[in-house]
Formats: structure tokens, sequence, C-alpha cells
């Protein structure tokens, strides 16, 4: 065991390939004085690393998971440690090859090469495979094997050769100490290393190592079983690793791929088998090969074999094959089913780089070095951010129930909008009782139920519904409803009432609050006191970090506002910039705070009745807040709107929220005042107002020039990301933001389709569109636009395609259909000059 060293400039625990990985990219990086802390043996320490699948197919729906991916596969490629084979995922019903179709429009999104083939293609590249029982393929070429371990190795050898590596095996961790919420200690069975920054690449053990100071890494281990049958005659007689492609029986949700001379066989068909960490032994002990690899529970995995002999039928001829390995892995599941990548929301200097597969491993090494060094990285971490989980989300009760339930969805087809079934409801709002009676479908965000239409307004399908279409795909139509266009339309005849309590609310208070908020802030917060100021947060390369609202409501009393589903992000990345001198108090009051908008052109009729107060827009114009009493409730107003129509965002202590609803419905029902789902609020209002939406148009990978969000001035006080954004603005866009309309939504067969997001962009010539910078046009929010009568879709273009009337193509599930531009930058394709916003 190496000597522990006293001190470092940071500290790495778990020698896998991600810790390896990390550390190889630091060093790249120049950091010096790396530990790297494991407490098995290398080269394989123990954990999923060495036993692990090792195989890589690089298409994913997620563009993020894909870069990654890719990346991996590039770096594992220089150190000499890929085998391409191809991969093949077969599909058995008519539901996986639409399945496939997608896969198809994600491959072409992300740039990767991919075909959908036919039986006898798959035959001519698998020659074992019995191709009866197939109805098609998606075959990537490139798809591989890695050598996880050799690939660890020679990272970690790379570091070395930099002189920037201490490895330190069979060292245990036994504590991480912090001060002031900073960690600054680790401690080890083989001395304390005193350091200021600590990444926990610690697989399945990162939930238990974070906890030594406190934090939570919110995943559960879980079994994935394998088996090895062999040795194989065919396969011992072609001499090779592997000489056709990785097979995936997805329908069956299995895989199977030669090893040498044997045949593996994986399975994530049987039934969920959770573990915690305290319950994986240690190294060494105990009968298992290594502590991941628990015993195989035999009965779990008979239908899998029967199914994988249908399908190998002259490999596995042998009615009791011999099996020369057979293990329940653990692999580490997550609530969501994404990595754990980032700095801990709990303890500051701690990062985690946990729940990673093989095949983005290498990649999410190179991403964290980045961040930690840079402030931020090349590939957006946004959807896979640590701190994306609200504290609830973090809890051991709602892991495991939702590790359970994801399991299956590993292998299964995923829809873009569906819903998590399990721990729920766990976040309601005040009005949810009302919201019940009234058959609110809802969907959730950040632990919030939310409605997303209310099925009491099935009546206004009769006034609307030649405007309102039926989807007659059932995957256009599931978790949607024509609902949801009739409320629009009714919100824009008289008003509608939408629940917004899962908005996430902070304070931001005391002498220095105004100087925190400007540092920043891209927008200047220094405004009269009563103004409402819409801004982005920028990274420091000038993309998106946040997009939200900040109330001024006193010289030092400021109000932050930001959507459910990053109100956790956020607040991280706020903590995580408060300065050390006390100056600033930041509080999260969302659970103190419920939020109604009420929109429409009968709005300011609905609440004259309620208030005393003066609501014309000369007394309260747009883009201000006040606090106003609305029948006996205390609420604070503001005039925005993000659904293009007069009205107000109206906020009030929880406690009255029972109240308030009811009032504003009473007062509302003269002027037909209905209630309405966010289908209206995020998507179909939102769509016609070309609203930007944080996660979809607004990355880090784009910035506030092409998205059409930069202001006419820059302020003089700095902000975070300031001299890139001075730099864009400087510069041609190498991309806009833009808004087309779907000309014809008809497929090859006559039915109209409504696409979802991640579709690729194509020219008329059926080319990618990719601009300067390498980035690939793809649709990045699509939906109805029932008063316009058209489906809309934005998307980012290179400049010689960002003109209005330009005739683009967009292909979805199989089908090229026609697109035109119909609004470039932020010119609103409904009410464009905001008139009926200003009232």
């Amino acid at each position: 065991m190496a000597r522990v060293p006293d001190r470092a400039d940071i500290v790495v625990i778990g020698a896998g390939i991600v810790g390896s990985s990390v550390v190889r990219h630091l060093a790249g990086h120049g950091w010096r004085d790396i530990v790297l802390v494991e407490k098995g043996p290398l080269p394989d320490p123990g954990g999923s690393t060495g036993h692990a699948s090792n195989f890589v197919f690089p298409v994913d729906h997620s563009r993020q998971i894909t870069q990654l991916t890719v990346d991996s596969m590039q770096q594992y490629e220089d150190l000499g440690a890929l085998i391409t084979c191809g991969g093949i995922e077969v599909a058995r019903t008519r539901e996986r090859i639409q399945e496939f179709q997608r896969r198809m429009s994600s491959a072409t999104a992300w740039g990767v090469e991919a075909q959908l083939i036919g039986p006898r293609e798959i035959a001519d590249l698998v020659p074992y495979c019995d191709t009866d029982q197939l109805l098609a393929g998606f075959h990537t070429p490139s798809g591989a094997i890695v050598d996880p371990i050799l690939a660890s190795e020679r990272m970690r050898s790379l570091a070395a050769q930099m002189g920037a590596l201490t490895v330190c095996p069979q060292t245990q961790v036994t504590g991480i100490d912090v001060a002031n919420g900073h960690v600054h200690r680790v401690r080890t069975d083989g001395g304390d290393i005193e350091t200021e920054t600590v990444v926990v690449a610690c697989g399945v053990w990162s939930s238990q190592v974070a906890a030594l100071c406190g934090a939570s890494v919110p995943l559960s281990p879980a079994v994935h079983q394998m088996i090895d049958v062999g040795p194989i005659p065919q396969l011992q007689a072609s001499g090779g690793w592997i000489d056709f492609p990785l097979v995936r029986d997805i329908d069956h949700l299995m895989y199977e791929r030669q090893r040498g001379a044997n045949l593996e066989i994986g399975s994530y068909a049987h039934r969920p088998i959770l573990h915690r960490a305290e319950e994986i032994p240690p190294v060494g002990s105990g009968d298992q090969p290594s502590p991941t690899s628990f015993p195989f529970t035999a009965e779990d995995f008979e239908v899998q074999l029967r199914q994988a002999r249908e399908l190998f039928p002259s490999l596995l001829a042998d009615p009791d094959p011999p099996v020369t390995s057979a293990i329940n892995g653990l692999l580490s599941l997550t609530p969501d089913g994404g990595p754990l990548i980032g700095q801990t929301p709990e303890v500051a200097g701690l990062w985690s780089a946990a729940a990673v597969w093989i095949k983005e491993g290498a990649g999410v090494g190179r991403m964290l070095a980045e961040w930690i060094t840079d402030g931020v990285s090349e590939i957006d971490p946004h959807t896979l951010d640590i701190a994306r989980f609200h504290p609830h989300a973090r809890s051991s009760t709602h892991v495991r129930a939702r590790c359970a339930e994801g399991f299956p969805k590993i292998y299964g087809i995923v829809h873009p909008r569906e819903q998590w079934l399990s721990a729920r409801p766990m976040r309601t709002s005040p009005f949810h009782p009302q919201e019940q009676a009234l058959g609110a479908q809802f969907v959730e965000v950040g632990g919030w139920e939310r409605p997303q239409w209310y099925e009491s307004n099935d009546s206004l399908l009769h006034e609307h519904g030649d405007r309102t279409p039926v989807r007659e795909a059932e995957w256009d139509a599931r978790w949607w409803s024509p609902i949801i266009e009739a409320e629009h339309l009714a919100m824009r005849e008289s008003a509608a009432m939408i629940d917004l309590s899962a908005f996430a609310v902070f304070e931001v208070t005391g002498p220095g609050a105004l100087d925190y908020l400007q540092h920043l802030a891209m927008a200047t917060v220094d405004r009269p006191v009563g103004r409402v100021v819409y801004t982005p947060l920028l990274t420091p390369a000038g993309g998106f970090q946040s997009d939200l609202t900040i109330v001024r409501r006193g010289l030092a009393d400021f109000r932050v506002i930001t959507g459910g589903a990053d109100g956790a992000r956020d607040l991280a990345w706020l903590r995580a910039h408060l300065p050390e001198d006390g100056s600033v108090h930041l509080s999260d009051v969302t659970s103190g705070v419920c939020t109604v908008g009420l929109w429409g052109p009968r709005a300011r009729d609905v609440l004259a009745p309620l208030t005393e107060d003066d609501l014309s827009d000369e007394a309260f114009p747009f883009g201000t807040a006040r606090d106003v009493v609305l029948d006996g409730v205390p609420t604070s107003m503001l005039r925005i709107s993000y659904v293009g129509e007069l009205g107000w965002e109206i906020h009030a202590p929880t406690e009255h929220g029972l109240r308030l609803w009811t009032a504003l419905a009473e007062a509302g029902r003269p002027h037909g005042v209905i209630p309405a789902g966010i289908g209206v609020y995020g998507t179909t209002g939102r769509l016609e107002k070309a609203h930007r939406l944080m996660g979809a148009e607004l990355s880090a990978e784009y910035n506030p020039v092409e998205a059409g969000l930069a202001l006419p001035k820059v302020k003089s006080a700095d902000f975070i990301g300031k001299a890139a954004y001075l730099a864009a603005r400087q510069q041609d866009p190498a991309a806009t933001l833009c808004t087309l309309t779907v000309d014809d939504p008809h497929d090859r067969e006559g039915v109209a389709r409504f696409m979802s997001g991640h579709e690729p962009i194509l020219s008329m010539a059926g080319e990618p569109l990719v601009d300067n910078r390498g980035r690939r046009s793809y649709v990045t929010s699509a939906g109805p636009a029932p008063s316009l009568g058209q489906y809309l879709l934005l998307a980012y273009l290179p400049p010689a395609y960002a003109v209005q009337g330009q005739t683009l193509q967009v292909e979805y599930l199989g089908s090229r259909f026609p697109v035109s531009v119909c609004t470039t930058g932020r010119t609103a394709p409904f009410d464009p000059t905001m008139t009926r916003v200003r009232g």
C-alpha cells in the first residue's frame, strides 16, 4: 500500500473506470498533487468496473448521454482498449419497430451512424441467430466492447506520467471532515489527507461514502443478472474474442454477446432486486468473486435462458450447457435513471461521479475535470447534475421506489412525456382538492402534482372541437388531450386560472443582496422597488445556467422565482455563490407560497371586485409587482405573462390558498373563467409566444445572442459569463433560434403525426443542418398553436437557413414532414407586438 500523503490538491475516491478517468483529465487540466484512494486491490478493485458487461451501444435519446458515450468511445480507442464489432438491437413487435424509427431520428440528430435492417441482414451479420422470430434490427456499426480494467490502468498511468498522481490502493476512507460547509479533510486507515476538493467515484458505495460528511448521493445498488455459457464449439473454433455484433434482444429485456469461446447472456427482465450499500461485503470476504458479484439466483433467469436458446439455437443446443460464470452483478440505479454528476448541494467541495455506465465513463471523467477546473464543461451537464434532486427525492424511500419502477425501463420503451407512478403524491398545492374535484389529470415536476388538463373542461370540445384535432396515433396521444387546446382557446377568449405552485421561490435579503444578484444575473437587477426582472444566469463560458424572474421588493429585499423542474439545481447554484461575509441571507420559501396565474382578456374584470386597488394599466403597468389584498387574502401580484395574455401571477401564503382559489373561481364564473392545466402554460401558450424553456432551448451549449435574448445594452456591473457574453455580441451568431410550422403533418399512411422534441431538422435534400460550431439542428420544443391552427417547432438553425419562409424537413418516426420557418429570433408567431399582454 502506497504511503498516504498528508496533503492533496484534490482527492478522488474510487479507482474504477470513472475515478481513473477523472484523475487522467484532472492531470491534463494542470492539476498536481492528485491522490486516488481505493479500498480494493488494483488493477481490479472489485466494483462494477470489473464485472459489468463492457459493451457500448452509442445511441441514446438523451443528447448528453450520446455525447458522453461517443467521447468515451474515442478515448477508449485512443487507449487501445476498444474493439469495434457493431451492435444490433432486434425487434419482435411493431411497437419496437416504431421505437427503432425514433432511435434513428435520435441517431441522425446526434450524428451517429445507424441503419434499420431486416431479418436477412441480421442473419448475414449474426449467422448463429434464428431471425425467423424477428421483424427488424437497429444497427450501429460503431457498437463496441471495452476492456475497462485496461482502460483504467492506462488512464492512471497517463496521470502518473505527468507527475500528478499518487495512488493509494487497499486504503479505506473512514471519514470526510467538513468545516463551515466545505470539505477540508479525508480520513483513511492509512492517515489523514488535508484537501479542499473531493470526488466520490465509488459506484454502488457512493451514497455510503458521501454520507460520511452528511451529503447524499441518491442511488441504489441493483442486480443485473449475467451468465457466461461455454466453451461453445462454434465460438471456440472462431478463435476470436468477438466475431459478430452485439445483440440486444430488447423486447425480451436481455442481450447476448460473444466472449471468446463463451456466449454471455445478460438480463433486465427479472424482478427488481435492490440492495443497500451496507449489505455489500468487504473486499476479500466471503465466497463471492468480488464484492459486487452476488450469488446467482437461477430461478430469476429460467425464462431468459429459454429465450436465449430460441434466438441462438445452434449455439445453445446442449440441454444443460456448461456455465463458466453466473452472477447477480450490482450496478447503480437512480430515481430518474440518470447519472449523478457535479458538486453535492449539501457540502461544498464534495463532487459526485456516480451511477455512470462504462459506456460513458471516460466522457464523464473529462466532463467532471472540466467542471471542477473551469466551472463549466464542454458537454452541458444540466440533466445530469446531482443537484437536480429536491430533498424528498434524495430519501431512501423515494430512491428505492423509483429505482424499482425504473429497472424495467432500462430496455423498455419510454415515452418522452412518460410519468413516474411510484412515491406519489408527494407535494400538493392547497388547490389540490378543488383540482381533483374538477377531474385534473396530473403530471409531476419536482415532486409537485400539477394539473396537465381538467376533464371538467370536456364540454369545451363542443365549442372548439373543430380547432382541437384528435390525435389518431396512440403514441402521439399519450399523456396529451385535445382538452388542452380547448382550454387554450377559452383562455384567449375569456380567462384561465393556472396552478403554478410548483414554482421554486427564494428570498434574498441583506445589505449585500443587490451586489450578489448583480454578480449572478445577466440583466440589471438594480431597478426601482416593485420592478420585475426576467434574466438568464450564465455559465462562465456564456451559456445558460438558469432562466428565472427576480422581483425587487425592497432596497435589500428580492424574490427569485424559477421553474419547479430546476428549483433544486438553481438553489444549489445560488447557495454556492453566496458571499462568505454573511451580508446575504438566502431562504427557500417555496413551501410557504402558493401561486395561481390568471390570464386572459377578462382577467382585470375578474380581479376588480376582489380588491380596492387600482389594477389599470396606468396604475399597475406590465413588468411590475405589488402587494394587493384579494378578498381578504394578502398577495403579491406580478404583472407578467408566459402565455401572451393580460393577467397576473398571484403569490399568496399557502394557508390562504384555498380561499384565494375559491374567490377567483367565483369571481370569474360570470366571465367564463376556467381552470387550465400546465399543458396551456408550458406548451401551447408558451410556443405561440416563442418563449424559451430552460433545458430545452436554453442550455449551456448556446448563448443569449443565438437564443435571441441579448439585451440592448450590457450593464456596467460585472457578472458571471460577462466576458463570454460580450464576445458573443461582437460575432455573428453560429445559429439562431427559430419557430417553424409543420406544413403537412400527414405520414405515408395519411395519419396526422405530432412531434414531441429532439427530432432532426433536415434540408430539402435530406441532409442534416450543421452550424459552424459542429452542432446539428434538432427540435428543442414542439406543440400545437390552437390560436393559429398550426403545429409549431422551435429549433436552432444555421444563419443560411434562419430565414422567414425557408422550407426544410423534420424526421419523425420514419417519415419526413415539410416545415417552414415562421419567425426568427424572439419574434412571436402570435401577437408579436404584445398588444394583448399589455392590455
